[in-house]
């Protein structure tokens, strides 16, 4: 089961996940999803348990996102990272050595790799609700040798403006 679990997380590649989430070739019907998973993240969202566990997405370049991890009580241990969705892996601002790249899977969820001091060592699987009001993360721990160590679950709900 593990192998399954892991081989899903990483046979598809950041080009054919992308071409497939914009739904090249294909007319939207009434029946189809059209959130666009580059901008349906965007606002402040609130850990489910943790208060002191708070994400914001904005707008980054033009088809690109920033996401600021912050922490209410603790302002000095936020950290941020920009994303283009292209799988390229680019520093982690406020966590020295730290990297993340992040694809696109389909219109409701991204992957992002986590990367520190050169070895990933956590994927998340990132999935909005059906109406776009929660996002269920799954983290995926690993060792350096890619093995998986842990996996939990965190729900972030849409702060309403």
């Amino acid at each position: 089961m593990t192998a399954i679990f892991a081989a899903a997380l990483f046979t598809a590649g950041p080009g054919f996940v992308q071409a497939q989430a914009r739904g090249q070739g294909k007319k939207a019907d009434a029946n189809e999803d059209t959130t666009n998973p580059r901008t349906a993240r965007f606002g402040v969202w609130d850990n489910s348990t943790n208060p002191n566990n708070v994400m914001t997405y904005e707008i980054f370049d033009k088809d690109g996102s920033k996401l600021i991890v912050s922490n209410p009580s603790n302002p000095a241990s936020d950290w941020s990272y920009v994303t283009l969705f292209d799988g390229v892996f680019r520093p982690v601002t406020g966590r020295p050595g730290s990297e993340t790249a992040v694809e696109i899977i389909n219109s409701k969820s991204i992957r992002i790799y986590n990367k520190r001091d050169g070895v990933v060592n956590q994927v998340a699987i990132n999935t909005l609700s059906d109406d776009n009001n929660t996002i269920h993360n799954e983290y995926i721990r690993m060792d350096k040798d890619g093995k998986i160590t842990g996996v939990t679950h965190v729900d972030y709900i849409r702060r309403k403006k």
